[in-house]
């Protein structure tokens, strides 16, 4: 709908009846872009909100804003909305606001009206208490407003990181987004992109080709799969955009409104509890170098075998999600002996400390299950900052308050052993299966360096019986046990039950830290 002018000296029912042209106006879509919509197998802004929430819930903000610009030709170029749908929603029951990008105009172009619309519901969650969700398709700013498109993006940025850690950021990409539109949802909690529809890049292909001469498609610049197994920039990837409203709805179940609320439990059900516990008994090799599969063992610890995966494609070395435990959300860290043995490298070490944080922040209690052999060596890795990368995973242990407790399947080897939520980083409870290697390094490694001289005489015979030597005195759970770095070693079938005592009288625990603005983490 463009700008209209005021009517005068009509009755109230006129004034009613022309009110609701205007509402029926401002929802109206051109028929052009509604089949060029639907050739693309996309759907409009406002029936990815129709979609999404409770039916009848959504209440919509600012529906007749328009743009004041008049610069090349804009003047004429004038629709409700500006472009952008905003307002509040129930999502099974509960209340959220969010914006939808509407990509039917000038491509879902940022300017200054669009960018205080998005401000204004994002202040409104952030007063409220409850999650902001965003609906994405955009090429970015709106290049006929200039500077006041830049600054209102920059607008959205600041409130995005007013809002960070208060309430739960959700960002979903439906299209290409490009420049500032991809910052918005890299600063949010979780990104969902569409397989196959959601592109996010600095600089389309286009420019890049102007620029490096590199010849490069979407798909492969900044396609959804390659931001959810490369980049990591994505954390989780929709078939399509019925399976990204289902994503959010089951991501929201798992997440308080607000940090000062605890996650939403839930009564379990008579079935929950898993009946192949009895299997985790026999489940990890007795070969310390045959590989298994955690995820395993997490379905035969956790409410009715569920669990809800976070960025499931990338860095599979390191396993991050959400489960329930009698009812209650906790977030489940653990290494992936199937990739890489388990070891933490850079991409790793970012996950995993990505998603403690947040979970800190939410007060969502973390478990973390430990098979890892050390962090993963390399000249390559060295060059590219193993060092403080894999800080940021240490950093994140140390810095969380919430209760941490942690199981010890296999190994946990070298400085691995501190940072994955080890005693001495804070750990609540910490446990051991009878399979736990616990030592500085793995057995070879410690026998080649111990006695090095001695191989080089007697060989391959005496490093056998070294190698034997060694894991029987510390390939064993009981030396950290005697020194008290493990709590308990327990039957893997009675993890589960270990872990609900534990939560239950830990769900309170508070931590007092110094005063400060903020720590400083090696980023």
């Amino acid at each position: 709908m463009t700008e209209s002018k005021i009517k005068v000296n009509l009755s109230t029912e006129e004034l009613n009846a022309d009110l609701l042209a205007r509402r029926k106006l401002a929802q109206q879509v051109s028929k052009d872009a509604e089949k060029a919509r639907k050739e693309q197998g996309k759907m409009l802004a406002r029936e990815r909100i129709e979609a999404l929430c409770d039916p009848g819930s959504f209440i919509e903000l600012d529906r007749y804003a328009l743009h004041h610009c008049s610069s090349f030709g804009m003047d004429k170029k004038k629709v409700s909305g500006d472009g952008v749908i905003t307002g509040q929603a129930l999502i099974d029951g509960r209340p959220v606001y969010l914006f939808a990008h509407d990509a039917t105009f000038l491509g879902g172009a940022l300017g200054e009206v669009f960018a205080k619309k998005v401000c204004k519901v994002m202040e409104l969650a952030y007063q409220a208490g409850c999650p902001v969700i965003g609906l994405n398709e955009s090429g970015g700013a709106r290049i006929q407003e200039g500077v006041s498109s830049l600054a209102g993006y920059a607008d959205i940025f600041y409130r995005n990181v007013k809002c960070s850690g208060v309430i739960p950021q959700l960002s979903v990409v439906y299209g290409a987004c490009a420049g500032g539109a991809v910052y918005s949802p890299a600063v949010t909690d979780f990104t969902i992109m569409v397989r196959d529809q959601g592109f996010m890049f600095i600089t389309g292909p286009e420019i890049v080709r102007t620029v490096t001469g590199e010849e490069v498609t979407f798909e492969e610049l900044g396609g959804a799969f390659v931001h959810n197994q490369k980049s990591g920039v994505a954390h989780l990837l929709a078939e399509n955009e019925e399976d990204s409203f289902w994503l959010i709805r089951k991501l929201l179940s798992y997440l308080p409104s607000n940090n000062l609320e605890s996650p939403p439990y839930v009564e379990p059900a008579d079935d929950s509890e898993p009946a192949n516990q009895q299997e985790l008994d026999t489940l990890v090799p007795a070969e310390p170098m045959k590989p298994y599969d955690m995820h395993q063992v997490i379905v035969r610890i956790f409410d009715s075998g569920e669990f809800f995966e976070i960025a499931p494609l990338h860095a599979t070395n390191i396993i991050c999600g959400f489960a329930r435990l009698a009812g209650n959300v906790v977030a489940v860290v653990a290494n992936q002996p199937k990739t890489l043995a388990g070891c933490l490298d850079i991409d790793a070490s970012v996950k995993g400390a990505r998603f403690i944080r947040f979970c800190d922040a939410f007060n969502i209690p973390l478990i973390t299950l430990v098979d890892v052999p050390g962090y993963l060596p390399g000249k390559n890795l060295e060059h590219a900052g193993i060092i403080r990368h894999g800080a940021k995973l240490l950093y994140a242990y140390c810095e969380a308050t919430v209760p941490k407790l942690t199981v010890i399947t296999r190994k946990a080897y070298g400085g691995a052993f501190d940072v994955m939520g080890s005693k001495n980083v804070g750990g609540d409870l910490n446990l051991a299966w009878p399979t736990a290697e616990i030592a500085v390094m793995g057995a070879e490694g410690a026998v080649n360096l111990l006695y090095r001289k001695e191989l080089a005489k007697d060989g391959q015979e005496r490093f056998k019986e070294l190698v034997s030597q060694y894991r029987q005195r510390f390939a064993n759970p009981y030396v950290a046990s005697e020194l008290g770095y493990v709590d308990d070693v327990i039957l893997p079938s009675e993890t589960r039950a270990h872990l609900i005592a534990a939560l239950e009288i830990q769900k309170n625990k508070r931590v007092e830290r110094p005063a400060r603005k903020h720590g400083n983490i090696p980023l």
